[in-house]
């Protein structure tokens, strides 16, 4: 996931911006992100309910487990400063991630390759989030849905409350999630709380991504 570079003076660095919270999106998401290639889901996708622009940048997460209720998805456009992105935005109303980790690489003049990496929940209680939504492209892991909708209009997805999509479009919902080996990317993640116990926030030359 990579966009326009921002411009930087000499002896300058900037990251790029970050999010610092995540969010696991469906297994079937590959077959919404398919039709949005075909043009299969093109008209019927909506802008993301995250707010903000994004960068474009992807970066990684990963958990041993997410367990969330409440669990909406459908096809959205994420809006850079100059590009636009489909993806596949998921929401959970509340979930708990066990062995948290988001990363991001990012390449600097002479130095190369640095990465900023956030952990949490690997001792103790999980972290914890509510209304997480996450815009993304890819996933991995071994998933379990209970009451599961899919092909439901995503203007009527009830899961998560304020999280719908355009009328006509592919969504689907359940009543719960649950994903071991959750392996991620994504350009955007947004939360009404985020609770991270234990957080550890580092940054090392080279790529020590979380997977």
């Amino acid at each position: 996931m990579q966009s326009a570079s921002h411009a930087r003076l000499p002896g300058r660095t900037r990251w790029k911006r970050l999010a610092l919270v995540m969010l696991p999106t469906l297994a079937l998401s590959a077959a919404v992100l398919s039709a949005t290639v075909s043009g299969a889901l093109a008209a019927s996708f909506g802008v993301s309910a995250n707010s903000f622009v994004v960068s474009g940048e992807s970066f990684q997460i990963s958990a041993d487990t997410l367990d969330g209720h409440g669990f909406v998805q459908y096809g959205v456009l994420d809006r850079g400063k100059q590009d636009t992105y489909p993806e596949a935005l998921s929401g959970i109303r509340s979930a708990d991630l066990y062995n948290l980790c988001q990363s991001v690489v990012q390449d600097f003049p002479v130095v190369g390759g640095v990465t900023l990496k956030l952990t949490s929940g690997t001792s103790g209680p999980p972290a914890h989030a509510d209304r997480l939504v996450v815009d993304a492209h890819d996933l991995r892991g071994d998933a379990v849905f209970q009451n599961i909708n899919i092909g439901q209009d995503a203007s009527t997805l009830e899961g998560v409350s304020g999280v719908q999509g355009s009328p006509g479009g592919f969504g689907e919902q359940a009543d719960s999630v649950r994903i071991d080996h959750l392996r991620q990317g994504t350009r955007s993640v947004s939360a009404a709380t985020f609770r991270l116990p234990g957080m550890h926030l580092s940054v090392q030359a080279g790529d020590h991504s979380c997977y």
